[in-house]
């Protein structure tokens, strides 16, 4: 596991971004390590570009902004065009393969960007409100920043009143963090 993780998660206001980060941010905490999250929305909350930037580390954290992230996950054109300025030799750059019109915009200077169909799966395998939870696990899965179990016991603590309502979320949730990890996997 690295000392510090530097990640910046990009979407459209409502793909869940913020959520993501919120949860995979409490996780470390609860795991002991020190993680910090920022939003960034301003008036784009709604239908905009929205970013989360975290940082997770084993010592302190003074920010969670940073000028270069280990990982990028981009989930819309604007998104991938507002985060490559974060993008140096160092970082891998994930977009959802569905999003079209960025081959001239992905960035050149990654060292490694990656094509995953998320969106794809969570339609065809799942359910489209899961979308953003294959995120949170291709985020994990590149960048081994908490453990799977620790991600699991943050979703039920964020989600645990929607599972008590229908137990099928909670399984279909728990599948949705782990074939995101499966997608950057085998791409790394």
């Amino acid at each position: 596991m690295a000392k510090t993780v530097k990640l910046a998660l990009a979407g459209e206001g409502g793909q869940g971004v913020q959520s993501v980060a919120g949860i995979i941010v409490e996780a470390a905490n609860d795991a002991g390590r020190e993680a910090l999250y920022i939003p960034n929305f301003g008036v784009e909350q709604r239908g905009g570009v929205s970013v989360a930037f975290c940082q997770i580390s084993d010592e302190k954290v003074g920010s969670p902004k940073f000028v270069h992230a280990d990982l990028v996950i981009a989930l819309s054109d604007r998104a991938v065009r507002r985060t490559k300025q974060y993008v140096n030799e160092n970082t891998v750059f994930v977009y959802d393969a569905s999003i079209e019109g960025i081959e001239n915009d992905l960035p050149t200077n990654a060292k490694k960007v990656l094509a995953i169909p998320a969106l794809e799966v969570a339609k065809k395998e799942l359910h489209p409100r899961v979308f953003n939870v294959i995120i949170m696990g291709a985020a994990i899965g590149a960048t081994n920043v908490i453990e799977m179990d620790q991600a699991k016991k943050a979703i039920e603590k964020k989600l645990g009143y929607k599972f008590e309502q229908d137990p099928k979320l909670r399984e279909m949730n728990f599948k949705a963090l782990e074939r995101g990890a499966e997608l950057v996997k085998g791409l790394l």
